[in-house]
């Protein structure tokens, strides 16, 4: 098989890593665990050039880093979850809704997150690749009968994207590399109605495929320093999907009406990232790392849902989230030829604070503590392995008057939050025709 048919056996192959993603582990609804060599050190770096080319999903400059021949790595994380609120619902107008205390059990969801990475070295200077990951994703799903099931019962977003990707190493100094990002986008939310006297579910869910660019540079003014920048634009989607609303009471005049499902259009934009790393050889076998990173929630205002016909009543998805920012640092050393041990650690503040939380996402700042190794197996394969504890700070939802989600008729929510969160990783890199 010629390296061309490779590389086309390489992308198929791929394509079965695709599953859905589960709590988000970023801010927002983001999902950050990209890469299992990363998660090592708390993504410090992560947008410079290394073993790993999972770095071209913050920056394609780092293509460019790529060895001779083809280049395959494939990245799972296992995320466990573990978010339990402590609820108190007070009721509103609404005779059926009751008020109710107690914890919800865990509303987070374990999950897998595949990601995979490819690269050709087509001559010194050109590089070319395919990324295919899943930049977004969430899965809250609280006990069906808590209390404030009114605000949520479940919430799921699910992403792939595609990134075709090319690099040029202008000279020892100076790399760029750009891609363009073709991206799958899956929404679906679920509340009881409140005008359903037996809690019916009301839904929301729609579907679409968006697209946009990457662009990066690498910066390598000195032997052993490093610069990297990178850019994930926004992508733009109009969800076309429906909403299904049961069938409920009229208030006050207790008239009933019928079950009703219309189709919808909603448009929203997942927000564009900037990264900036980092590198710094000490010594021939330590090396230190770090990382800013500022994604554009604030873009993320309200979402206008829109019946495709006639005059249906349709509810607006509101979040007006803060811009989220995340610093790391972290560190590597080559313990010998074949062992390299890393760590690091980072602080996340999330585009969500107590005015805005809600019941589907209780987001908070968060602290991560991660530690990873890799191991060289073979010249051309090597393994990596990552684990992240994070630590959110205290959290609490307060969903009642001046808060965006509140609904004096339905009631008032508040509740504390205990979360924390563990995450396993492991990846397998392989070359074709080159050394690792």
């Amino acid at each position: 098989m010629n390296r061309a048919l490779k590389a086309a056996a390489l992308c198929g192959s791929a394509l079965s890593l695709i599953a859905v993603a589960g709590q988000a582990q970023a801010g927002g609804f983001a999902l950050r665990e990209q890469s299992a060599y990363y998660q090592g050190m708390s993504f410090a770096g992560n947008a410079t050039t290394g073993p790993s080319i999972s770095s071209m999903f913050w920056n394609p400059a780092t293509i460019t880093g790529a060895g001779e021949g083809i280049t395959f790595e494939s990245h799972n994380s296992f995320i466990v979850p573990s978010a339990d609120l402590d609820a108190t619902f007070t009721r509103g107008a609404i005779p059926w809704i009751g008020s109710g205390s107690g914890k919800t059990g865990d509303i987070g969801s374990d999950a897998w997150i595949p990601a995979s990475y490819n690269a050709y070295k087509v001559n010194d200077d050109l590089f070319v690749g395919m990324s295919i990951t899943a930049p977004f994703g969430l899965a809250t799903k609280p006990s069906p009968d808590w209390s404030g099931k009114w605000y949520n019962r479940s919430s799921e977003v699910f992403s792939v994207n595609f990134t075709p990707t090319i690099g040029y190493r202008i000279n020892d100094m100076i790399s760029v590399g750009a891609g363009i990002q073709i991206q799958y986008l899956q929404v679906r939310l679920k509340s009881a109605f409140p005008l359903s006297s037996t809690a019916q579910n009301a839904e929301v869910k729609g579907s679409d495929i968006g697209f946009g660019v990457t662009a990066g540079v690498t910066v390598k003014p000195m032997e052993g320093t490093e610069f990297g920048l990178g850019f994930r634009s926004a992508v733009s989607h109009e969800l076309d999907g429906k909403y299904i609303q049961p069938a409920g009471v009229a208030l006050p005049s207790g008239t009933p009406f019928p079950a009703m499902t219309t189709g919808i259009t909603a448009s929203t934009m997942t927000p564009e990232m900037v990264t900036f790393s980092v590198k710094q050889r000490v010594s021939d076998a330590f090396r230190v790392a770090g990382t800013v990173e500022w994604t554009n929630w604030s873009r993320l205002g309200t979402i206008h849902t829109k019946p495709k016909s006639g005059t249906a009543s349709t509810p607006d998805l509101k979040f007006n989230y803060n811009d989220g920012w995340f610093f790391a640092v972290g560190g590597e050393y080559d313990f010998n030829e074949k062992l390299t041990l890393r760590a690091g650690l980072a602080y996340e503040l999330s585009p969500i604070d107590e005015k805005i939380r809600s019941a589907r996402l209780p987001d908070n700042n968060r602290y991560w503590l991660s530690a990873g190794l890799s191991y060289k197996v073979m010249e051309n394969m090597s393994l990596d392995l990552g684990y992240t504890h994070i630590i959110p700070e205290k959290t609490k939802i307060n969903i009642g008057p001046g808060h965006q989600d509140y609904n004096p008729a339905v009631g008032r929510l508040t509740a504390n939050v205990d979360a924390n969160v563990n995450i396993f990783t492991a990846a397998f890199r392989y070359r074709w025709g080159g050394k690792l």
